[in-house]
């Protein structure tokens, strides 16, 4: 499935269960492991856990295998990892305290940990 597609997939599926601040994060020039990070919250541990099985549900629905899921036991942050696209579902207040936005966005491209130009 193209990215985009994927993107859309994943957004809609969260979406449809009212997840909240939902944000897109292009990590592509950042690191080799995925291209896209989306970060969304529940209001709760059960909400957080049914956004996390929403996307699961809707990627299979879709032909596209997750490559595997985190944090279940918890849920107060669920990663479903879709290779080019990892979803980090949390309580508000775990993704203020991990802050993953203001993380990413200060990491060196990779163009800058080589030292050379971006």
């Amino acid at each position: 499935m193209h990215i985009d597609s994927l993107k859309t997939l994943v957004v809609d599926a969260l979406e449809e269960l009212k997840a909240r601040d939902i944000t897109l994060l292009d990590v592509s020039n950042l690191t080799s492991v995925t291209d896209l990070m989306l970060v969304a919250s529940g209001t709760s541990s059960r909400h957080v856990a049914a956004l996390a099985n929403n996307v699961v549900e809707k990627a299979k629905a879709a032909g596209v295998q997750p490559l595997g899921t985190e944090g279940r036991a918890g849920d107060d942050w669920v990663l479903v990892d879709l290779g080019d696209l990892v979803v980090h579902v949390m309580l508000p207040e775990t993704r203020s305290l991990y802050d993953l936005e203001r993380l990413w966005a200060d990491l060196p491209t990779d163009g800058e940990r080589r030292g050379g130009a971006v």
